[in-house]
């Protein structure tokens, strides 16, 4: 299992903060959880919780520790649409199989 940290950099507010965004997002949604709460996220900041988009949106100095942590970078435009499709994919062949 990895966790992805991509690099759209994204100038946004988000309440008061004003910062170049990303996001941060895994293989399995334990993973996610488990690797957010080491870079100090919580959990009620996740996005999209349940499904193949799952992410937390993070910024630039949380990227660069999430690197530091072992986080694999992604490519925003060309590998992150792919991850997501992939792990559609994934869910819609696990509820086929009934799992």
């Amino acid at each position: 299992m990895t966790v992805y940290v991509d690099d759209m950099r994204r100038r946004a507010r988000v309440g008061r903060t004003v910062a170049r965004w990303s996001h941060l997002v895994a293989d399995h949604p334990d993973e996610l959880a488990a690797f957010a709460a080491r870079l100090g996220l919580r959990p009620e900041w996740l996005q999209d919780a349940g499904k193949p988009s799952e992410h937390y949106d993070v910024t630039d100095s949380i990227r660069c520790r999430a690197l530091e942590l072992g986080a694999v970078p992604m490519s925003y435009l060309t590998e992150m649409g792919q991850f997501i499709a992939a792990k559609r994919q994934n869910a819609n062949t696990d509820k086929e199989n009934g799992r």
